[in-house]
């Protein structure tokens, strides 16, 4: 088994969507000063690698902390948006930018979730119809094209949470060692 970190670190002064708080880390305990470190973070719920629950973009919509565990992990696949058909009962992965296109085969097969480089349109419409996204992740190149792998992207448990920040983590069975079947 492989797994594969499919998160942004987050940084101090780290990129972020426009307009949206900027990213600040500082160090508030030392080992020095407390005998312990501790830092003191300010960011956005949409900071890096995270999950966007319903109610970010729909009001009354269904926040973090309404949604089971079971949400937020399960059997995926990278998918491509020009391929011919996409797995049911899965999260899709898209290894290249996803639009509005893409929406009605997604509303069809209703997946738990979504990731990859979604348009702002795109994410509406999912998220509109119930289906969590997955955006900021890095390494889908990483991950086998046309095989199930599970994923497990958690958020912090945020009371009436639009989205969060998540260690978002790929489990790939191991390939056969040479001669193994």
């Amino acid at each position: 088994m492989r797994v594969i970190d499919l998160s942004l670190p987050i940084a101090d002064g780290m990129p972020v969507y426009p307009g949206d708080p900027e990213v600040k880390v500082k160090i508030k305990h030392t080992y020095e000063s407390h005998t312990w470190e501790l830092r003191q973070l300010s960011l956005g719920s949409h900071t890096g690698t995270h999950v966007d629950a319903p109610s970010h973009m729909h009001p009354g919509a269904a926040t973090l902390d309404e949604l089971p565990l079971e949400c937020f992990f399960g059997a995926s696949q990278v998918v491509r948006t020009d391929d011919p058909a996409w797995p049911g009962g899965r999260g899709l992965f898209f290894a290249e930018a996803a639009g509005q296109d893409c929406f009605d085969r997604l509303a069809l097969l209703r997946p738990p979730f979504v990731g990859g480089e979604l348009s702002e349109e795109l994410e509406r419409s999912l998220l509109g119809i119930g289906i969590l996204t997955y955006t900021g992740l890095q390494g889908l190149e990483r991950l086998p094209s046309g095989t199930d792998f599970m994923f497990y992207g958690f958020p912090l448990r945020i009371a009436s949470g639009d989205g969060s920040p998540v260690r978002a983590v790929a489990v790939v069975e191991a390939e056969p060692a040479a001669g193994e079947e």
